[in-house]
């Protein structure tokens, strides 16, 4: 079951322990989904925001 976070550090924290992270780019939003081996988790932000958040993850980036 899918989680989604709405706080940023939280979600680099949970980065560290993640097999990977799925960049996904709409129109006016950017997905950025943790695979960890039990939980999906999701959170959404600006694309500006974005690029400073995956510079911060721990983890494998892959860009859908």
């Amino acid at each position: 079951m899918p989680a989604e976070i709405f706080d940023v550090e939280k979600f680099v924290e949970i980065s560290e322990r993640a097999d990977f992270c799925i960049v996904k780019r709409l129109k006016e939003v950017v997905k950025l989904k943790l695979r960890t081996p039990k939980r999906l988790y999701t959170l959404k932000v600006d694309p500006v925001k974005a690029e400073e958040i995956i510079k911060r993850l721990g983890c494998e980036v892959r860009e859908i």
